[in-house]
């Protein structure tokens, strides 16, 4: 039993030391996604904000917009690639990898984009 015990400990312990949730994902603004872009990249994020535009299925992928009022020009909105969509107007909540500069070709380059997203609707 103590084997047991001592056994259980050890993998819970493990999972809280290495396992990533989305609970884990720092919660930032959009302006904060930009400032600190160099610091972030490749890191899990989350950010709530109001979806203005989506494009489904590209690149088999949902593209969706973001703004949620911080920024300036060129760092008020967010774009967020993930297996998820929203409607135009929802208010959400995305929890995915920061990815600075990437470049999908044909001209569609990103200086921050948030990948793989999870995306989760905000109750009204």
């Amino acid at each position: 039993m103590q084997k047991l015990l001592i056994g259980l400990f050890t993998a819970l312990s493990l999972l809280a030391a290495f396992g990533a949730t989305a609970d884990d994902a720092a919660q930032k603004t959009v302006a904060a996604l930009y400032q600190e872009k160099a610091q972030l990249n490749g890191h899990q994020v989350q950010v709530r904000g109001k979806v203005v535009k989506v494009n489904n299925g590209i690149m088999h992928r949902n593209f969706l917009h973001l703004q949620d009022g911080t920024g300036g020009q060129g760092t008020d909105q967010l774009t967020v690639t993930s297996q998820d969509t929203a409607a135009i107007g929802d208010e959400v909540v995305v929890t995915g990898t920061l990815a600075v500069d990437r470049d999908f070709g044909a001209g569609y380059t990103y200086p921050v984009i948030l990948e793989k997203a999870a995306i989760s609707k905000v109750g009204k």
